[in-house]
């Protein structure tokens, strides 16, 4: 079939199980997987790509579905395999003219190490015989322990850590420190009790028919999709459960055939910090798992310079042309056989989210993309890590230093497996995972820590892959530190032993690693946003990646339609918020201003303890803070929200203060009035559940008084600063209104006290009065609430907690945590908006508030507005504004900006945020 027969097959649902290379391209990747869309581009482009084909993606799932094989799957492998014989020259199984395939995994999105992969089947007794025969007595040895350890561990589930501990043992009765280094004897015995394992925990034999080989190993990949390591890693990554993955079945090219062979893994481009030219790890006699397995440590791509300069330039000339026909960072896996290059794997590659930016901006300097695409091609997610601080210049030296893998600064207490990693993370303590290397089964540790280091492994090298990908900090191959996680300890330079629990700092730009707690420091990334500052001159700074942060954050602006604010209170704050790009003050919440000491103000009020005066004071404080913070914020709106916490947490506790009145009674001391008073008022205020209570607009028609002055405050600090030539833009906010009524009620009462002030100074006041919707029935009579409402803001928190039913801080400490795990939800819903039920409450709010009011004003305040996957959501939904902390500004700012050009676009973010 031709690639526009299968694509015309793909969209009518007849979709072919098996395709070969020289049929397919890059666009097929939901059919193919990455892995096979990339091997058959690089066919079409005539790389040297070993011949093969491609088990689909349909087959897995129909597999899966069914529980068994899909009709007529392996008549079409039967058909292809005979093409690949016909092709190579080579038989699958034949000692004479031995063909040797790999059996590999490969999704659509990359999962790198999450799923399965089983290399040289099609070895058996009487091939490896026949290739001893020919002289190749060493390479057929280890290629054959190699598939039984694979085809044991995948295929028969034998645990890959009783293969690691025969290695390790032959390694030491042989007394050399790598595999590479065993005689033919040594893996002759290692290869017969590797067989021996599998048949004592198995019962089986590894099969010595070939075709039992490939079809088991096939059917392993498949089941692999549904492996816990896989769906921790989609679940993270937001990859869709029901793609299921294809099956790359090429023939086998040998890295481990001597001097002149060998494998590696590079980049077009530096993955860890953007800088153009090549950038790889190379090891020569070694099969491609060696290198990314970290079992030994690698060597730099210019050791494949010194040892063949003519493949290192055709390597460096396909990079070439593979960087310039994607238009894109891409990570290749190839091998060298004897003296010639093959092209193994292309995808796009993994980068440190300091490349995404730096890489991104320099192809648009380049003129291989636009800045428009240049901004789709980073995310708030990264920029978010990049905001985070680094460590301040160390005065002691450091304990150990290896490769700077996946940059960033981390402190933590040393753990030394994943479980460990996860339950004290669960317990909200900062850990570092140790391992020698580490394996896809370490995902779940790699995610909960702060921080990766590895005694082995290069820059391409699981842990540094993997950690880059999550935004994690890395350091590997620290070869001064042995990691024995048995004993739960870690050694350097033979004896520092730290055990478990340690604090160590880790330094994953420079590949440092510190004993102890160090000072951290603001990143290069965020000064350079607050130097530069919204609407000035983009500034050049010296550290590239902040030059591409700037350049991305301006297009952002130039392309968004979303305005960003900030939710501030103090005056530092606000500045803060307009030095990271803040076009306004989108929440400024009254109760701060009244925590603290101030607290006892609001309960002489309620208590009728000296009132009077206590709002005089209450009025002066609002009155100076507003002042201050309109001056702060001149020219941009600032967002007013009255009192909304309840009652309670402005009152002394009723549990102390019974307590305290019966101790002084059983002491038999003297009655004190204003104690009683103060006990019988709190107790008269006591709500059982005070959450759901006397707060938000009903504190405001019940207990006016406090809200009032603050309104007054307000009004009389806009008077005066309009009279001193300013231009200010306060608005008003009533938080918690559920019935129109309470809206139209409160407002009365809002207005009134603006035009008195406004009738003292001559002047009418100009304030608009909004709604903070914040709980389903707002959202519910949202046209109502719009006929007396200027604006809406969506307290998406509040929102959140009422629509769910559950109190955010104890579900976050509590059972949210058990349910992720369990997959009952795949994202805490007060970190990353819940888009079924809040977001539908919200679409609703917002069609039913404008079909009142077309041209109604709406922002969200919630902390979901500075997420970088709620904003999608949010910008879709027709939000006029997002308001968030003002750390996390940059972030909606660069992540409105790239919505607006994906929609404009047509286009729809992915999960492969590479």
């Amino acid at each position: 079939m031709t690639a526009t027969e299968i694509s015309t097959s793909f969209a009518t649902a007849h979709r072919p199980l098996v395709i070969e290379f020289h049929e397919g391209d890059r666009t097929m990747a939901d059919l193919l997987g990455g892995k096979g869309a990339g091997l058959a581009e690089m066919t079409r482009l005539g790389l040297p790509v070993p011949p093969g084909f491609i088990v689909t993606t349909e087959a897995c799932r129909a597999y899966l579905a069914a529980g068994g094989d899909p009709e007529g799957l392996w008549d079409q492998v039967d058909a292809a395999l005979a093409d690949l014989e016909e092709r190579s020259g080579l038989v699958l199984g034949d000692p004479a003219r031995p063909l040797l395939v790999s059996v590999r995994s490969g999704a659509k999105f990359s999962m790198p190490g999450m799923m399965e992969t089983v290399l040289d089947i099609g070895l058996n007794d009487a091939v490896v015989a026949a290739l001893a025969e020919r002289g190749e007595s060493h390479f057929a040895w280890d290629s054959y322990r190699r598939l039984a350890q694979m085809y044991g561990r995948t295929v028969l589930g034998v645990e890959g850590s009783r293969f690691d501990d025969l290695l390790t043992r032959a390694r030491a009765h042989a007394g050399v420190g790598t595999d590479a280094e065993l005689d033919d004897a040594h893996l002759q015995q290692l290869a017969t009790d590797f067989r021996a394992l599998i048949v004592a925990e198995t019962g089986q034999e590894l099969p010595q028919d070939a075709g039992t080989q490939l079809r088991e190993a096939v059917r392993a990949v498949f089941r692999s999709w549904n492996g816990e390591r896989a769906r921790l890693y989609r679940a993270h990554e937001g990859i869709p459960d029901d793609l299921g993955t294809a099956v790359n079945v090429v023939q086998m090219v040998f890295g481990n055939r001597g001097d002149r062979s060998g494998s590696g893994v590079c980049f077009t481009r530096d993955p860890v910090t953007g800088a153009p030219g090549a950038f790889g790890d190379y090891l020569p006699d070694a099969q491609g798992e060696d290198v990314v397995s970290g079992v030994r440590s690698p060597m730099d791509l210019s050791e494949l310079h010194r040892r063949d300069p003519e493949i290192h330039a055709e390597l460096s000339r396909h990079l070439r042309s593979l960087e310039t026909h994607y238009r894109d960072l891409c990570d290749v896996e190839f091998t060298v056989e004897r003296g010639r290059l093959w092209i193994l794997q292309t995808r796009l590659g993994k980068r440190s989210p300091a490349a995404a930016f730096r890489i991104a901006v320099e192809l648009a300097d380049e003129g291989v993309i636009d800045l428009d695409e240049a901004l789709t091609r980073v995310n708030g997610h990264q920029l978010t890590t990049l905001l985070h601080p680094s460590f301040q210049a160390a005065a002691a030296a450091p304990l150990a230093g290896g490769l700077a893998a996946s940059p960033g600064a981390a402190v933590g207490q040393l753990v030394f497996d994943a479980a460990t990693a996860m339950e004290w993370a669960g317990l909200g303590r900062s850990v570092v995972l140790a391992r020698p290397e580490t394996s896809p089964d370490d995902f779940g540790g790699m995610l909960a820590a702060k921080a990766v280091i590895t005694s082995r492994g290069g820059l391409t090298s699981h842990a540094a892959v993997v950690a880059r990908g999550l935004g994690k900090t890395c350091v590997t191959g620290i070869e001064k530190m042995v990691v024995d996680p048995a004993a739960r300890t870690a050694t350097f330079h033979g004896s520092r032993v730290l055990t478990e629990g340690t604090v160590v700092s880790v330094d994953g730009s420079t590949g440092e690693l510190f004993e102890g707690s160090r000072e951290i420091q603001a990143s290069v990334v965020a000064t350079a946003i607050q130097e530069t500052s919204a609407g000035g001159p983009v500034g050049r700074p010296e550290d590239p990646t902040a030059r591409g942060v700037l350049r991305l954050l301006e297009q952002a602006d130039k392309r968004r339609t979303m305005g960003v604010r900030a939710n501030a209170e103090t005056p530092e704050e606000a500045r803060t918020a307009r030095r990271y790009g803040a076009e306004g003050i989108g929440l400024c919440r009254t109760e701060h201003m009244l925590m603290g000491p101030r607290r006892q103000l609001v309960e002489r009020v309620v208590t009728d303890d000296d009132a009077a005066g206590a709002l005089a004071e209450i009025e002066a404080l609002a009155l100076d803070e507003f002042t201050t913070l309109l001056t702060v914020m001149e020219g941009l709106p600032v967002v007013v929200r009255l009192l909304d916490p309840p009652l309670h947490e402005f009152l002394p506790d009723l549990v102390d203060l019974s307590v305290s009145a019966a101790v002084a009674a059983a002491k038999g001391e003297p009655e004190d009035p204003a104690a009683e008073q103060r006990l019988a008022a709190v107790r008269r205020l006591h709500e059982a559940n005070p959450m759901l209570g006397l707060r938000g607009v009903r504190l405001l028609l019940v207990h006016p008084e406090v809200a009032q002055v603050q309104v007054r405050a307000l009004a009389e600090a806009v008077s005066r600063l309009l009279e001193e030539g300013r231009n200010v833009r306060p608005e008003l906010m009533l938080p918690l209104v559920a019935e129109v009524a309470e809206l139209e009620a409160a407002r009365g009462r809002v207005e009134t006290v603006i035009a008195e002030v406004g009738a003292r100074h001559g002047r009418t006041l100009d304030i608009p009065i909004g709604v903070m919707i914040e709980l389903p029935r707002a959202a519910l009579t949202a046209d109502a609430l719009a006929a007396h409402a200027d604006f809406f803001s969506f307290g998406t928190n509040d929102l959140t907690q009422t629509t769910w039913g559950i109190s955010r801080d104890d579900a976050e400490a509590s059972f949210l945590a058990a349910y992720r795990e369990q997959g009952i939800i795949s994202a805490d819903p007060f970190q990353t908006l819940d888009e079924v039920g809040v977001g539908a409450l919200v679409r609703l709010a917002v069609e039913k508030g404008r079909a009142t009011r077309s041209g109604l004003e709406l922002g969200v305040c919630g902390e979901h507005a500075g997420d970088p996957t709620s904003i999608g959501f949010f910008a879709k939904a027709g939000i006029d504004y997002l308001s968030c902390s003002p750390p996390r500004v940059p972030v909606a700012r660069l992540e409105a900006g790239r919505q607006a050009v994906l929609r404009s676009a047509g286009a729809l973010p992915t999960s492969d945020t590479r």
